[in-house]
């Protein structure tokens, strides 16, 4: 894998048939972990919505059999990325060649990361969410969304939530998703950590945390669907919840103090967003989420502070033929 520092791509020759995807981050305002199951995964109960950050993924095409990737963030996060064959985004355009039986064809992928790297609003299955789409538009195979979401959830838990987008409730071990009844706009501040956590180490955590406990099968709250079948914001703030966040703050101890200065600056709701280590605030409107930003970023609490919105849609091909990322 080539790596180089955030920046935009030359625009290619006009033989280069670029597909251009753009491919949101996650939040999840629910997160409820049962027990770990036979396969190796845990049932899930998840409430997803997606967000506003964004990666840009650029599929060209490559000699017969080669798949590559170039990511292009700052130099202290590229080390995080996996690279070639390990790569998510990879192994989505391989898995849609190799079922679609695309044997005269190959892709070089080009990330621009918006999406926190190993910050739990799930870059990395954003990214493979994004190469299904532009490589099924590259390659022609044609393949409609329920085909799409179904090679998705071979992929991992978040990948077929990253391709639909919105709101929506997760189960399985997450990756089977529904569209949730959800109204309104949510104003989001993330706190980003410096440092980023891996998922199943925390997800170790939790079950060495658990380890002689009896775990009951999860459910969604029901608080939390009712706030957002009639857009109350505070209610959605009241109902966050995430079952991973004591493990994450075991793992990662300076997080409860960014969790209680956003709750002290007048969040409405607070919580780790996934496995970590960013940390989620809702805010009552756009204005509310500036102000919350601007109070975080004075604190010293955290290194880097970011505004969003959601639900936005999942990942949609932008433009064709430009190469240009935003």
């Amino acid at each position: 894998m080539n790596t180089e520092t955030p920046g935009r791509a030359e625009s290619p020759d006009s033989s280069d048939a670029a597909v251009v995807v753009r491919t949101p981050a996650k939040v999840n305002l629910a997160l409820l972990v049962g027990p770990l199951r036979a396969d190796g995964f845990h049932e899930l109960a998840s409430v997803y919505q997606a967000v506003s950050l964004y990666d840009e993924v650029i599929a060209r095409p490559a000699p017969a059999g080669e798949f590559d990737v170039v990511v292009h963030a700052a130099p202290e996060r590229v080390s995080g990325v996996p690279s070639g064959g390990d790569n998510l985004a990879v192994r989505a355009a391989t898995l849609l060649a190799s079922r679609c039986g695309v044997t005269g064809a190959g892709a070089m992928l080009e990330i621009y990361k918006g999406i926190p790297v190993a910050g739990g609003m799930a870059g990395g299955s954003s990214d493979a969410a994004a190469a299904l789409v532009a490589c099924d538009a590259l390659w022609d195979t044609k393949l409609d969304r329920s085909q799409l979401m179904a090679l998705a959830a071979e992929l991992g838990s978040d990948v077929p939530f990253c391709l639909l987008g919105g709101t929506a409730v997760g189960a399985g071990h997450g990756e089977i998703v529904t569209p949730a009844l959800a109204r309104g706009t949510y104003h989001w501040v993330f706190a980003l950590d410096g440092d980023g956590l891996s998922t199943p180490a925390v997800y170790a955590e939790l079950d060495r945390m658990r380890s002689g406990l009896t775990v009951l099968p999860p459910r969604v709250p029901g608080a939390l669907m009712a706030a957002l079948r009639v857009g109350d914001t505070r209610g959605v703030g009241r109902a966050l919840t995430n079952d991973l966040q004591p493990a994450a703050l075991r793992l990662r101890g300076r997080l409860a103090r960014v969790l209680k200065e956003g709750v002290d600056a007048g969040a409405v709701g607070a919580v780790v967003s996934g496995s970590g280590p960013t940390c989620a605030f809702l805010a009552r409107d756009s204005a509310h989420a500036n102000d919350l930003a601007a109070r975080l970023s004075g604190s010293g609490v955290c290194p880097t502070v970011r505004t969003a919105y959601g639900p936005v849609p999942g990942a949609r091909i932008v433009t064709e033929n430009s190469g240009n990322a935003a």
